[in-house]
């Protein structure tokens, strides 16, 4: 019955986006229409990443869901780009590496079974992260005294940016060599969709995604405006959010069927993506547009730092629980109550 409520709400986006270009309902019921469409879209990318697992083993399947998943918040990242909206796709970039290491992780471990992780490809992607927050320290810290999209500080984003995706490009090759071995050794035994089903699947549930979140996105700011919150915590915790619904659903949906494994694999992989892959691509396209400096705010990559550590060390020893997953998003409320205060940057 759930099943097929879900496969029957997967109308609601095509409806989304043809009330949204005929009818022009404004912003707020544009906002709460996207919202609501993203949830159906999140479950079938889930759907689609646990079958694809069974063929490529839960490493490969939560790589597979990161990359469909993060697809949305690139397109999102290029329009507020072109819209000279900055501080938004800063905030946004950001705000969705910590929104997966503490609200998508801790949500899966709180939905999820007590059981093993694998702890060597969740400290991959702690290493990835960490590395990357160092590296934004270098166009960040000067970006703290003045204009933080002056030329200065895109010149010092772009060889950060170039390192980042040979990091990723070496880690990720590795890691995928490996997780193949792995599943390959377990003999697993394949049922349901057929790979070719799973992945188209993904790409048309990834690109009805991006549309309603263009949608989302853009009635953000006049909903934002409305509810008397700042451009900052828009994009540090809602566009972040909104970014993230694939995972935010996949992952959920996959721990609670009882493969926690792999939820643990979307949702650092997908931490991993963001910070390696996703924001120094962001950093060179975005010269095709204008140029986007890495002038992250102190309180975010202050923000950023912690989450790192609270999630590496709750899943220190390789094993998910209940009770870590509440720390996790325990921490992730703390987080959000910070964005608020913090406000928009002063100049």
């Amino acid at each position: 019955m759930v099943r097929r409520a879900l496969f029957a709400s997967l109308a609601l986006a095509p409806a989304t986006i043809l009330l949204h270009v005929l009818a022009h309902p404004g912003s707020t019921v544009d906002f709460v229409l996207a919202a609501i469409s993203l949830v159906p879209l999140a479950w079938l990318i889930g759907e689609a990443t646990e079958h694809a697992a069974e063929h490529t083993g839960p490493g490969i399947g939560g790589f597979l869901n990161a990359t469909f998943g993060n697809a949305p918040e690139l397109i999102i990242a290029l329009l507020a780009i072109n819209e000279g909206l900055t501080e938004v796709v800063r905030g946004s970039l950001t705000g969705s590496v910590i929104g997966n290491l503490l609200l998508v992780l801790g949500a899966s471990l709180l939905a999820g079974p007590s059981g093993p992780l694998d702890r060597w490809s969740s400290f991959l992607s702690f290493g990835a992260i960490g590395l990357a927050l160092l590296l934004f320290l270098v166009p960040a810290v000067p970006a703290w005294d003045g204009d933080p999209d002056r030329d200065l500080v895109v010149e010092l984003s772009i060889p950060v940016s170039l390192v980042l995706l040979v990091v990723y490009l070496v880690t990720t090759v590795y890691s995928l060599r490996r997780h193949h071995s792995l599943h390959i050794a377990t003999g697993a035994e394949i049922s349901g969709w057929s790979l070719r089903t799973a992945l188209g699947a993904l790409a048309v549930a990834t690109v009805a995604t991006a549309f309603v979140a263009e949608i989302l996105v853009g009635s953000l700011e006049e909903f934002a405006d409305t509810a008397g919150l700042t451009d900052f915590f828009v994009a540090a915790v809602i566009v972040a959010i909104v970014g993230n619904a694939a995972e935010h659903g996949g992952a959920v949906v996959v721990a609670y069927r009882g493969k926690v494994k792999l939820a643990a694999e979307i949702a650092l992989a997908s931490a991993a993506q963001v910070a390696v892959f996703l924001i120094p691509a962001v950093v060179l396209i975005s010269w095709l547009i204008d140029p986007l400096a890495l002038g992250f705010r102190f309180v975010e990559l202050a923000v950023l730092g912690g989450a790192l550590a609270v999630t590496a060390l709750s899943l220190w020893g390789g094993y998910a629980s209940k009770a870590r997953g509440a720390i996790l998003v325990a921490a992730y409320a703390v987080v959000v109550v910070l964005f608020y205060l913090a406000g928009d940057r002063s100049l």
